[in-house]
This record gives C-alpha cells, sequence and structure tokens, in this order.
C-alpha cells in the first residue's frame, strides 16, 4: 500500500470520528528493502507504530518458513524503525524443525536486545489445509516433542521476563504500557470493525453483538462499495453459546483472564483443583501450567 494510500484512508477516518491525541496506529511491515525504505513516508503519513513480520533470526530457518528476507535483512529492518518510530514491534516464530533449546535461547536475548517495548513470540502450528501440514504428513520433517516445545515456552517466559517484559498474552510481551492496544480489543471482546477484503469484525448492533465479514475478492469488494458504500458480506447475529465461547477462546489468552461469571462453576472447580487456574478478585485466570495446555483447557471448558 503505498503511504499515499493510507494517509487518505486516516485523513478521512478523522473525518468521520476525530482521532484521540494517544491514538494508536500501527502498520504490518515485511523486513524487505522496498517497504523498509518508505518507512519515513508511512510516519508522515500517519502511521505512529510499526510491526515487522521478521520471524526467525536464523537464515535456515527463514528458508523453512518460506520467507524472501534474510537475518542481515531483518536486523536492518529492526534498526531502520527503532530510528523512525518511537513505538515498534516485531514477531519470531520457535519450536521449530531442529531447532535447539541452546539456540533458541541465543536467538531469543538477541531479539530482545532490538526490542523496543513488545514483543510477540508464537510457537509453530501446522494447520490443516496449508503447505505445512502436507510437508509434514510426508515426513518431510519433524517439530519438537510436546514436553520440548512446553519447555521452549518456558523458557521464553523467563527470558523475557529478564529484560523486564510481562506476558500479557500467551504469545505477546510487553514492557508497562507498551501492549497493544488493539489487539487487546480482541482478546477483550470489544467490537472492531473490520474493512477490507476478506476482513472479519464483531460489532454490537442495536444491542446485539453481531460477525461480521466483508466480500473477499478484491473486484467483488471494491465494486460492492462503490454500489452501496461498504464492502460488507455478512452481518449474523450471535447467539449467546457463540459469543460465550468466543468470550473463552480470546480472554483466556490474557494475563487478566475472564469475568468468573463466564465460567461454569463446576468446571471451574476442577481445573482449580489441578492447578491449572486461579480466582483472582473475581477474574478467572490461568496458571502457567494453564497456559501450557491452554487448548485443552478450552475444549474442556466449551464441552
Amino acid at each position: 500500500m503505498r503511504p499515499s494510500t493510507i494517509k487518505s484512508i486516516l485523513e478521512t477516518l478523522n473525518s468521520i470520528s476525530t482521532f484521540s491525541t494517544n491514538i494508536e496506529i500501527t502498520m504490518e511491515a515485511n523486513p524487505t528493502s522496498i517497504e523498509i525504505d518508505k518507512l519515513k513516508h508511512f510516519k508522515d503519513a500517519g502511521v505512529n507504530r510499526i510491526s515487522i513480520g521478521i520471524q526467525s533470526l536464523q537464515d535456515h530457518h527463514l528458508q523453512f518458513l518460506g520467507r524472501e528476507h534474510s537475518t542481515c535483512d531483518a536486523i536492518n529492518a529492526l534498526e531502520a524503525a527503532q530510528k523512525i518510530f518511537s513505538r515498534h514491534t516485531f514477531d519470531l516464530i520457535y519450536a521449530l524443525p531442529n531447532q535447539s533449546m541452546k539456540e533458541w535461547e541465543a536467538d531469543l536475548r538477541t531479539a530482545m536486545e532490538l526490542a523496543g517495548g513488545h514483543i510477540s513470540l508464537y510457537q509453530l502450528t501446522i494447520e490443516k489445509g496449508t503447505p505445512f501440514f502436507m510437508r509434514h504428513k510426508r515426513g518431510e520433517f519433524e517439530l519438537p516433542s510436546q514436553d520440548d516445545a512446553a519447555s521452549m515456552y518456558e523458557l521464553t517466559s523467563r527470558v523475557v521476563g529478564e529484560y523486564g517484559y510481562n506476558a500479557y498474552e500467551v504469545s505477546n510481551y510487553a514492557k508497562a504500557g507498551e501492549e497493544s492496544r488493539h489487539n487487546l480489543a480482541y482478546w477483550r471482546y470489544q467490537d472492531y470493525l473490520g474493512i477490507g477484503p476478506g476482513a472479519h469484525g464483531r460489532l454490537t448492533k442495536d444491542g446485539i453483538k453481531h460477525a461480521t465479514q466483508d466480500y473477499y475478492n478484491p473486484d467483488l469488494w471494491l465494486e460492492h462499495v462503490a454500489n452501496h458504500g461498504h464492502g460488507c458480506q455478512v452481518l449474523d447475529p450471535l447467539d449467546e453459546d457463540s459469543i460465550s465461547k468466543e468470550r473463552l477462546i480470546m480472554g483466556l489468552r490474557l494475563e487478566e483472564g475472564v469475568d468468573l461469571l463466564w465460567v461454569n462453576p463446576e468446571k471451574a472447580k476442577v481445573l482449580y483443583e489441578n492447578g491449572l487456574a486461579v480466582n483472582s478478585g473475581g477474574r478467572f485466570i490461568l496458571t502457567k501450567s494453564g497456559m501450557l495446555v491452554l487448548n485443552s483447557v478450552l475444549e474442556y471448558l466449551q464441552d
């Protein structure tokens, strides 16, 4: 997207609903020379926080992940972002094939020296229907065992803690005040608008929470915008069961947890007894042990 396009969008939004003085406007960028050369123009257009898709600081892992940039490109991008933006973040993926604990710790400490108050650290997951899934099924690579992956997660929390970062979400770490505001809106199950081809959103209308989805095909989306003023294809009211499930799926990722009223009391009691969750001031919060088996906890609560 051209900086001039971003500027036009932001100016239009500001004219519709005046921005607050401390608004967070984040843009995602790849660590390629083409995009990095535009960072100053993006800031001039109104962007005040940049998120760079690094994913790894090892060239062989970047190759496995299908990334076009190198480790050198990644570091150059981060250094350039630091000079232009006061708030910036990037992501890394761990529990990769043939990744040792020693290698991950070394990469993690390098990353923390480059971090600017926020960092996202995701464990690699293989989703059905993706090229990774088919390659894994054919035996082209092996992932670390669940025990090794759990050890990497624990190592991650320990190392980032040494640098003053808090695990405010299962895969996101920040210094005080540097949490991602737009991501917190999703995790706290607040309303958000999804605008653009294929974008999803959650919108409360007439007191009822709705799921929204824009047309996926860009040409069809543009045609609908031209004819109707928006690209929304789906505006479906959500029933209480769907809302309950979504609130748990999003909210239990957070360190702050969810309102205790959203959780079945009997199931909550079982999780307390097994050291997987606690009741803290009326909030149902997963312990570190609970976070390690988050998916299983969610399945149990929703069964």
